[in-house]
């Protein structure tokens, strides 16, 4: 059996409450599941290969399956692209298209204001206040792929109504994999009133 890894999101945590959740029902099954703080305790210095390089050292080229969440489902997708060792992936809301989803969502002005003064204000969900960000989080990101073509089985879940990740981006990946399964859900970003019935699913696809 693979070892199970949970990757959070972007101003997230491992004590995120679906961290937490699937932390729980993994062990309910007497099964561990990893949860490593993809931040390392420096958010405003974060990057998307500082994080694959938490993942690399956490998982040490063994077999494993990865769950993650928003950033952390496309930072899964990315380690699977170059990892074989992968087996399968859970993917909730994953952040497909990191890079190009900034500008949209903020706007040139803001951009261009980040890039300057290389400081962007971010609310931080698990310290429950805002906190700095520097401009290299762009700037890293522009290296990989928006799509990372990975060949391993994945499970994907999208709020229908989530606006931070629209669901066109996972209909975009799906439609090109064959490998990935698409789940549509009514929720959010969040996907918090949905856990339930993730799990029934994530349970069944990995196991």
């Amino acid at each position: 059996m693979p070892r199970f890894v949970y990757l959070h999101g972007f101003a997230s945590s491992p004590g995120s409450r679906k961290a937490r959740f699937f932390e729980e029902r993994f062990g309910q099954l007497g099964i561990g599941l990893e949860i490593p703080d993809l931040a390392e305790g420096n958010f405003p210095n974060l990057t998307l290969s500082a994080q694959l390089n938490v993942m690399e050292r956490l998982c040490g080229h063994e077999p494993v399956a990865l769950i993650g969440s928003s950033m952390g489902g496309y930072l899964a997708a990315l380690y699977a692209a170059r990892h074989p060792e992968v087996k399968k992936l859970v993917l909730l809301a994953p952040a497909f298209s990191f890079a190009s989803r900034w500008p949209e969502t903020l706007g040139e002005q803001a951009m261009e204001q980040w890039k300057r003064t290389n400081t962007l204000q971010v609310f931080h969900y698990s310290e429950g206040r805002p906190v700095e960000l520097g401009y290299q989080l762009i700037e890293d990101a522009r290296q990989y792929e928006a799509y990372p073509d990975f060949a391993q089985p994945a499970l994907i879940f999208q709020g229908r109504n989530d606006t931070v990740v629209p669901p066109e981006y996972a209909e975009k990946f799906a439609a090109l994999h064959a490998n990935a399964s698409l789940r549509l859900l009514d929720s959010d970003h969040d996907l918090v009133n949905v856990l339930d019935e993730m799990w029934r699913e994530t349970e069944e696809f990995l196991f």
